[in-house]
């Protein structure tokens, strides 16, 4: 799919194992969640353009290139995005930060949405959505139809696990958004989890269960 993007690494690899396993306690999965959100967030900012500035080493001038962070918004869909933050703000620590709340209904499998805070001046901003968990595809379809309707033009979506779905249903309804991920993963079962996947990854990031 043109509008995806997955990581192929040794490393990812390993750390997605550990991540994987049930044995995996709550400290390490967490870090783990950071850690790849922090890979992800390098492979999606391939494409970043820089803006002339001249420094001063401790040699000489120097005419360089730097990225104007405000131009950025890091929106994690709570509240297993949440984990994903830190990672990524490791990376571009001045951009702005908004929130998406939704869970989704047990019994319909869709997405119910019920808090949205977004930086001021998001419209003019290249805006990064979070979630370690593409499934199904309706959060974060429902989640770039909130960002459009405010005027948001360039969106990115970052997750550890996607299901082909998931994939399927974002390309469907938004082609010009990219998706970079860890890993592609097999299928949803009947109860709309992904396949082999690494369980709740909420209850995982927050130790809820």
């Amino acid at each position: 799919m043109k509008n995806v993007v997955e990581l192929n690494h040794p490393l990812i690899e390993h750390k997605l194992a550990i991540l994987r396993d049930k044995k995996t306690g709550t400290k390490e999965f967490r870090e783990l969640i950071k850690e790849i959100g922090m890979f992800l967030c390098y492979e999606a900012m391939k494409d970043a353009k820089l803006e002339k500035a001249t420094i001063t080493t401790p040699l000489e001038k120097y005419k360089t290139g730097k990225l104007d962070e405000d131009k950025y918004a890091f929106i994690p869909i709570l509240r297993a995005g949440m984990g994903m933050l830190d990672g990524v703000i490791s990376v571009i620590p001045n951009a702005k930060i908004g929130h998406i709340g939704m869970y989704r209904d047990e019994k319909t499998f869709k997405p119910v949405n019920y808090f949205f805070k977004v930086p001021k001046g998001i419209e003019n901003k290249e805006v990064i959505l979070l979630d370690p968990m593409l499934a199904t595809g309706g959060s974060a379809n429902d989640a770039i139809e909130l960002l459009k309707n405010k005027g948001v033009k360039k969106i990115k979506f970052l997750c550890i696990i996607a299901a082909p779905e998931g994939l399927d249903a974002v390309a469907k309804l938004n082609p010009d958004v990219t998706v970079y991920c860890a890993h592609i993963d097999d299928y949803l079962n009947e109860n709309k989890y992904i396949v082999p996947g690494l369980g709740d990854a909420g209850d995982r990031i927050f130790g809820t269960k």
